[in-house]
Order: C-alpha cells, then sequence, then structure tokens
C-alpha cells in the first residue's frame, strides 16, 4: 500500500489565521512546530512526533460528539493532566469523564475551539 500516513487536515473556518493562532497559541499545533529527521523546523510545516493514528468513521447517528459536526479532532498528547492545567489557566473550557478512561486504550479530554470544533486529548497508555 502506497499510502503512509496522514499528509493534512484541512477544513473551512469563519477566521481561519484567528484559528489558526488559536491552534498555535493554545495547543502548540500548526507550522513551525516539531522538527524534522534533521532536527530542522519549517514555517509552513508541523512535525508531529511518530505515534499511533485512529481513523474511524462513526455512524452517523453517534453521539460520541455533537449531532451538527461532522468530525472530531484527535490529538495525541503526553501529560495530559499538564495540559489540562494550562489549558484551564487559558480559561479554555475542559471536560473530563471518567468512562472515558481506561488502562487499555489510555486517558482523555474534551475542548472546542473557538469555532465549535470537538477536540478530543489523548494520552495513550504507558507502553
Amino acid at each position: 500500500m502506497p499510502v503512509l500516513g496522514i499528509g493534512g487536515f484541512f477544513w473551512r473556518a469563519k477566521d481561519p489565521e484567528a484559528l489558526k493562532s488559536w491552534y498555535r497559541d493554545v495547543l502548540g499545533v500548526g507550522a513551525g512546530f516539531g522538527t524534522d529527521a534533521e532536527g530542522k523546523s519549517s514555517d509552513w510545516f508541523w512535525h508531529p512526533e511518530p505515534g499511533p493514528v485512529v481513523f474511524e468513521p462513526f455512524k452517523d447517528s453517534t453521539d460520541y460528539f455533537a449531532a451538527d459536526r461532522q468530525f472530531m479532532l484527535n490529538l495525541r498528547v503526553r501529560d495530559l493532566d499538564s495540559l489540562l492545567e494550562q489549558l484551564n489557566a487559558s480559561g479554555v473550557a475542559v471536560i473530563t469523564k471518567a468512562e472515558w478512561d481506561s488502562p487499555e486504550t489510555g486517558r482523555f479530554a474534551r475542548i472546542h475551539d473557538p469555532e465549535g470544533t470537538p477536540i478530543e486529548l489523548w494520552e495513550p497508555p504507558a507502553e
């Protein structure tokens, strides 16, 4: 199979520049973050750390995320507790539920970007 992984994620936004800034400032996601195999960063690319990616369609009747949204972004994180402290301190509403967490799948939290897109923060289980 010639597909190597996700090459990008594109969506419409009411204010793309403001939303890009929010993701950069609040979550450290987007161009300029991380480095490539040679240790270089880029003004255009985000170089996330290697790791698992879940690619999974849900039934259109799912209640796992809001019915008025076609997708939910899931971001793999390290040290969820520290990130949640930072998000709370910056005024981002955080949702956690004990039933979302398990030793097999890891820990989860939910936030929403300024345009209402659900974002699931996932800390995979320790290996």
